[in-house]
C-alpha cells in the first residue's frame, strides 16, 4: 500500500513543500510517482520520514540527517539510536525546566521582598544548554551560525558555563533597567545594546539590519523567547526594542 503526498504531509504534520523538498534534496525519494505526477510513498519511506523528523527535532541539520541515514543498515538498531538521543534530549529539557522552576522561583522571592529582579547564582540560568545548541539557536543566521559553530566545537564546558554567566548577567542587569522604568531607549540601556554588539562583532562584522533581526529573533525565537521571559516578563520584547533603537542610532 502506498499513501499520496497530501495525506503522508497530514499524518506526518508537514507541508507537501517539505516532502518535496526532500526528495529534491534525495533525502527521501518516493516510493513512486503515479501517471499524474504526483508522489506516492510506501511504508518504507514513511519508516524513514519518521527518522528524519525525529532528528530535526533533535536539531540536527538535513546534511547530517543525510548522512547519518546513508550510514544505517537496520532500521531497528537505527531507532534504538534515535530512542537513545531522544531519551537523553529528555534529560536534558528536564535540566532546563528544573533551571526554568528555580529561576521563577528566585524571581517571585525577590518580588514578593520587594527586592530588584536578582539571581542569586546566575552561572545555573543556562544550565543544561550544551555548547552544540549555540549554533542551532543560530540557524536563522547562518554566516554567524557558521562562526559560532566553529567556537563551539572548541569550547570546552568550562568556557561554555562562563558564556553563560556573562550572558546571563548581561540579561540580568538589562531586566533590572526594564523593572527600573527605563524605556529601551534610555542611555544605561543602549550602553548595554553596545556591550552586546561589540561582544556579537568580536566574531564577525554585524550589519545594522542583521542586529536587527537578531532582535526580532529574541521574540520570534522560541528558544530565546522562552531564557528572556524565564528571567521577567516582558524582556524579550525590552530587548528587541533596545536592538532596533541601538541599530537605528548607531550602526546606520
Amino acid at each position: 500500500m502506498d499513501w499520496p503526498i497530501a495525506e503522508v504531509a497530514r499524518m506526518a504534520g508537514v507541508t507537501a513543500r517539505t516532502l518535496r523538498h526532500y526528495d529534491a534534496t534525495g533525502l527521501l525519494p518516493p516510493a513512486r510517482i503515479g501517471a499524474n505526477g504526483h508522489r506516492y510513498y510506501a511504508e518504507k519511506q514513511l519508516l524513514r520520514l519518521q527518522q528524519i523528523l525525529v532528528l530535526r527535532a533533535l536539531g540536527v541539520g538535513l546534511p547530517e540527517i543525510g548522512r547519518i541515514l546513508s550510514e544505517q543498515v537496520d532500521e531497528v538498531d537505527a531507532l534504538r539510536t534515535h530512542h537513545r538521543r531522544l531519551l537523553a534530549e529528555r534529560d536534558r529539557l528536564d535540566a532546563l525546566a528544573g533551571t526554568v522552576s528555580r529561576t521563577i522561583a528566585e524571581l517571585e522571592q525577590s518580588r514578593k521582598d520587594g527586592h530588584p529582579v536578582t539571581i542569586n547564582r546566575p552561572e545555573n540560568l543556562f544550565e543544561g544548554v550544551r555548547p552544540s545548541d549555540y549554533e542551532a539557536n543560530m540557524r536563522d543566521f547562518p554566516d554567524l551560525a557558521a562562526e559560532v559553530g566553529r567556537r563551539a566545537a572548541t569550547m570546552t564546558q568550562a568556557d561554555a558555563d562562563e558564556g553563560h554567566r556573562v550572558r546571563t548577567a548581561q540579561m540580568i542587569r538589562l531586566a533590572e533597567l526594564m523593572v527600573a522604568g527605563h524605556p529601551a531607549d534610555a542611555a544605561p540601556v543602549q550602553a548595554e545594546m553596545d556591550a552586546q554588539y561589540r561582544m556579537l562583532a568580536e566574531m564577525r562584522a554585524v550589519s545594522a539590519e542583521e542586529y536587527r533581526a537578531i532582535g526580532r529573533a529574541c521574540v520570534d525565537n522560541e528558544a530565546w523567547r522562552a531564557a528572556y521571559e524565564s528571567i521577567a516578563p516582558g524582556l524579550a520584547a525590552y530587548q528587541r526594542d533596545a536592538i532596533q533603537t541601538y541599530a537605528t542610532t548607531h550602526l546606520t
